[in-house]
């Protein structure tokens, strides 16, 4: 085919070293999520701090309200995540072996599952 664009071999993995008898690597997909956290944060806390963008200039969060938040978000990614990955791509595999389900570390994490999660994690904010 002479008019596709051809996509870069690019490994899923940034850095990996080992540590004793473990190999720990740092993955591209992690680093994504982490800065979107890391920006998302950053964004929230200073619209928070101008009360002048908000009604009656009163914040609709505190910077600890902020702060639970972004902890249950981040659960909610993971936990989300990874269930959605179990669910929807090997769901055989891990009833076989439901003891994987948990190893986050071994790889597979959804999008659409850490999506859900951040709901469900928003909503549970919310009824606070």
């Amino acid at each position: 085919m002479l008019l596709a664009i051809p996509f870069p071999d690019l490994s899923p993995t940034l850095i990996e070293f080992t540590v004793g008898s473990v190999t720990l690597a740092i993955r591209w997909y992690a680093l994504a999520y982490i800065v979107g956290i890391l920006i998302g944060y950053l964004i929230i806390a200073r619209a928070i701090a101008r009360p002048s963008l908000w009604p009656a200039d009163t914040s609709p969060m505190t910077k600890a309200d902020l702060e639970d938040l972004l902890t249950w978000m981040i659960l909610g990614i993971i936990i989300g995540g990874r269930l959605g990955y179990v669910l929807f791509y090997e769901p055989s595999h891990y009833l076989a072996n439901p003891l994987q389900i948990p190893q986050v570390w071994t790889g597979g994490m959804s999008f659409h599952g850490g999506f859900l999660g951040v709901v469900v994690a928003g909503l549970r904010s919310e009824e606070r």
